[in-house]
């Protein structure tokens, strides 16, 4: 039987590694990347020669840091890594097989960033290696996943500000941050999000929004700003992981307002922080409250705000990743 063993929240300083390991991964979710850089070591990014989804590289707006590298396909067999962290399943069942027998059994991490999708309770992960580790991005995957032979562990999120903007509130509205929401449907919470905009003031945006009536895609650079105008956060998700988004506006100062379920009830306090339920006329209800009282927004909001920056400071979050990389290296 595999053991959970969960990563500490509060690292005062950020372990040193013994030497700057090489890391072999790929571009999965790039502002989790982002984050995972921050971590002292060299990453190497596999790219193919369309660029393809998981092979971009150091692609986008991010403000990549000069031990971020790329990796391309018809050289990797010739390079050297010291492990390689696999993001998704088309690495482990298929990319895998793309690196030299020797890079193959270097010590290696499967990262998993979603609860499991065909069941909730049922679904055995598809990584079953007792001689890999399995990493979980929070404890409800964790706990939902069957992880089978595979060790793992949970890593908290952790996240760095793209920039230190502060929430003003100044616009009396909701922000809901979700990609392709319309083809995501329930999961994400299309449904969850209209029933809401029929009633309270909602800009909805992210990739694919405008198709669903969203104000579309906007820049990793530009969200912050747009982020701390807002009066509060809707997370309209019926289940998926903790997204990023959600930290990124706590830290900012905006209150939570979103459906109590996935990690998301361990991070909001009704009442304290946010507001969390599964009845949509409270929601509601909640949403009218902040845009009229906005000292009750602000309130809440600078509460999440000390949460977000001591459960999810990118310091802890480097240092918990420093020491799994130490140790499955060692």
């Amino acid at each position: 039987m595999s053991m959970q063993l969960s990563a500490e929240r509060t690292v005062p300083v950020l372990l040193q590694p013994r030497r700057k390991l090489r890391v072999l991964t790929w571009h999965v979710h790039g502002n989790y990347l982002y984050n995972l850089t921050q971590v002292p070591y060299a990453f190497w990014l596999v790219t193919d020669t369309a660029r393809s989804t998981h092979h971009s590289g150091r692609s986008g707006s991010l403000p990549w840091g000069p031990d971020v590298h790329e990796a391309p396909l018809a050289q990797i067999q010739s390079m050297e890594f010291d492990l390689v962290l696999y993001q998704s399943r088309q690495a482990w069942e298929t990319d895998r097989h793309l690196l030299s027998a020797a890079q193959q059994r270097l010590p290696r991490i499967v990262l998993e960033h979603d609860p499991p999708q065909d069941s909730p309770t049922n679904t055995l992960h598809w990584c079953q290696d007792p001689q890999a580790l399995l990493v979980h991005v929070t404890h409800f995957n964790a706990l939902m996943w069957d992880n089978g032979v595979t060790p793992f562990r949970v890593v908290e999120h952790g996240v760095k500000p793209l920039a230190e903007h502060v929430w003003s509130g100044e616009l009396a509205q909701g922000l809901v941050v979700v990609n392709n929401i319309g083809r995501r449907g329930r999961r994400l919470g299309l449904d969850v999000w209209q029933q809401a905009a029929a009633q309270v003031p909602l800009c909805l945006v992210g990739m694919g929004s405008k198709e669903v009536g969203g104000a579309g895609e906007v820049a990793q650079q530009a969200l912050p700003e747009l982020m701390a105008r807002h009066r509060f956060f809707f997370h309209p998700v019926r289940y998926t992981s903790l997204g990023l988004a959600v930290i990124e506006a706590m830290m900012m100062g905006l209150p939570v307002v979103g459906l109590a379920t996935t990690e998301l009830a361990t991070v909001i306090t009704s009442g304290k922080n946010g507001f969390i339920d599964n009845r949509m006329d409270r929601l509601v209800e909640t949403m009218q409250l902040l845009l009229l009282d906005r000292g009750l927004a602000a309130e809440w909001g600078s509460q999440g705000r000390r949460l977000a920056r001591e459960r999810f400071a990118i310091e802890r979050f480097a240092s918990d990743w420093s020491r799994v990389l130490q140790e499955v290296t060692a």
